[in-house]
């Protein structure tokens, strides 16, 4: 997202089959949890203590631009069906294929350690906070719609339980309780804007046209 994005854009702008899995923790999780541009709005971390102002990154959509490019978006606690699915197709994918895979971390700090991580991503999910979908450049070859939602519409009724769940959401209230409420209300309207951005790929035409 941020350091070697430089390198993965080369790799995946050309055409060699190469098969690549991001493991987002939306953190530098190697070097201490320090923030980074994989980092959503108001989400704590270092360099960002009082709650972070900026949004995500959207990885999957800038891949998507290049239209030749196999992308996923998977969570292994939604459903290992679509998890193994991705990777199948991505394996099978004659051209460079990026996976991005939902991956709690320590920095997360979820309720009940991270022996709940499979619960915590499953509601990630349903929530609507890390939408699962699919992008096959093959589909477009066949008059068909290369994009595919995987999860079901969000119940945005549970975001604020998938926040709370996480004390680098569920502690800005204490840290930083002037700006809190604006900062995690962004949070939701970006997950919705990306949602609704997802479904208006989902309902393009790809009709072959003589």
């Amino acid at each position: 997202y941020d350091i070697g994005y430089g390198g993965l854009d080369h790799v995946i702008a050309n055409q060699e089959d190469i098969n690549i899995l991001v493991l987002d923790t939306e953190v530098y999780s190697n070097t201490g949890g320090q923030s980074s541009k994989s980092a959503p709005k108001g989400s704590i971390a270092a360099f960002t203590a009082s709650g972070k102002g900026g949004k995500k990154k959207d990885h999957a959509a800038i891949a998507m631009t290049y239209g030749h490019v196999y992308v996923a978006q998977v969570s292994h606690g939604h459903s290992q069906n679509q998890v193994l699915k991705a990777f199948l197709e991505a394996e099978a994918y004659d051209g460079p294929s990026i996976i991005i895979a939902y991956s709690p971390c320590i920095a997360h700090k979820i309720k009940g350690g991270l022996t709940n991580s499979g619960n915590q991503a499953k509601l990630a999910t349903e929530s609507g906070y890390w939408p699962t979908f699919r992008y096959d450049p093959r589909l477009e070859k066949e008059g068909k719609n290369p994009f595919k939602i995987d999860c079901k519409d969000p119940d945005w009724s549970k975001y604020e339980l998938f926040l709370s769940n996480e004390a680098r959401y569920g502690q800005l209230a204490d840290i930083n309780p002037k700006h809190a409420k604006e900062l995690l209300a962004g949070n939701l309207e970006e997950a919705k804007r990306r949602f609704q951005m997802y479904k208006r790929y989902e309902a393009m035409d790809f009709s072959l046209t003589e």
